[in-house]
């Protein structure tokens, strides 16, 4: 996961250029695109998010390393599931988000699939430990 949404941009350099705090959500989710954000629309309606027939975002608070070291990444520590389409297809999804809420928020981080699936009535999607990193360059 490669691109970091203007809201944590602006909160690392006022952190670090204005000292002001930088307050930790008390959860973060992934959430799944179907349409991924852009540069210029990346805040929490960029993009075009997958709705309806099952859909919720995943808590995934619990799912990624501790950063060390040095190359500024980390990578989920589990599987991450919980993508069930139920009552309807999804269509094709595009890219995944990290957001501050399980609806609404801000969007954190955000990339394109490195291959679309496409996710019908029935069908899960899930990303596998160790398949999600999330890289700070």
């Amino acid at each position: 996961m490669s691109e970091a949404s203007d809201y944590v941009e602006n909160q690392i350099l006022n952190c670090y250029l204005n000292q002001a705090d930088i307050t930790a959500p008390t959860a973060i989710h992934l959430g799944l695109f179907t349409a991924n954000p852009t540069e210029s629309d990346e805040g929490s309606s960029g993009g075009t998010e997958v709705s309806g027939n099952g859909y919720a975002r995943v808590d995934v608070t619990t799912k990624f390393d501790t950063a060390s070291g040095a190359g500024g990444s980390l990578s989920s520590n589990a599987d991450i599931t919980g993508f069930t389409a139920s009552g309807g297809n999804w269509g094709t999804v595009t890219g995944v988000g990290i957001f501050t809420a399980s609806s609404g928020g801000e969007l954190l981080f955000w990339t394109a699939l490195d291959s679309n699936a496409t996710v019908n009535d029935g069908d899960s999607y899930q990303i596998s430990s160790g398949n999600l990193t999330v890289t700070v360059a």
